[in-house]
């Protein structure tokens, strides 16, 4: 039974407040599908909201990029953020334009993000990062060098203040418009991975590797 946690004032659903989830493995679940995070954060009065890749270790979240960039610098000082992930499942067509809507899982996680300092951790930061986006490559790819971990920053932020928030089912019309002659139902949507494509100088005997000819994102 996966244990519930009680929100904060800050992360507790307001509108639509049934769809509001608080448990972790939910919360986790939604974290360990999606690709993309948007991080938010405000610097000098500016608020600014960035995409950009992140792996999840137990109750930690990491996020990577350029020591040099204008979110890591800034992060590093101990700012609040707002991390937010969302996957889209469905279109909901109703019968009227106002009650039209998406079936969603999303994820919203406040927090302070620390620079992570231990060379050990920091790899493994890295690690957890390529294995979140295509597990099993780290160990077929080059290792990071010396220089290129000096370029890049990761930064943790604990998991500790969330919330998720989950739409899913067919529209909900007003009943008065059930007898509206159109069609409503739901578009399921999900992402699908093709086959392959390998590089113009990658040699012809080295096989596609099975992780990246049978990949799928679906993890639910």
């Amino acid at each position: 039974m996966s244990q519930a946690t009680g929100p904060s004032p800050r992360t507790r659903v307001v509108r639509e407040s049934e769809r509001g989830v608080y448990d972790r493995e939910t919360v986790y679940r939604i974290l360990d599908e999606g690709f993309i995070c948007h991080v938010g954060f405000v610097v000098d009065g500016q608020p600014f909201v960035i995409p950009t890749s992140y792996g999840r270790s137990g109750d930690n979240l990491y996020i990577h990029g350029s020591a040099a960039s204008r979110m890591l610098r800034n992060l590093d000082r101990g700012i609040p953020v707002c991390i937010t992930v969302t996957l889209l499942d469905g279109l909901v067509l109703a019968r009227s334009i106002f009650n039209h809507s998406m079936n969603y899982r999303s994820v919203v996680i406040l927090g302070t993000a620390s620079v992570v300092q231990d060379p050990a951790e920091k790899l493994e930061a890295l690690h957890t990062l390529s294995e979140h986006i295509l597990r099993g490559r780290w160990t077929e790819s080059r290792q990071p060098n010396e220089k290129e971990l000096k370029a890049t920053s990761a930064l943790r932020v604990p998991i500790e203040e969330f919330s998720a928030k989950v739409r899913q089912g067919p529209p909900i019309d007003d009943e008065e418009d059930y007898s509206f002659r159109t069609w409503a139902g739901v578009v399921p949507l999900e992402m699908v991975a093709r086959a392959p494509i390998p590089d113009e100088r990658c040699r012809h005997d080295i096989p596609v590797p099975q992780y990246a000819a049978s990949y799928s994102r679906q993890r639910r």
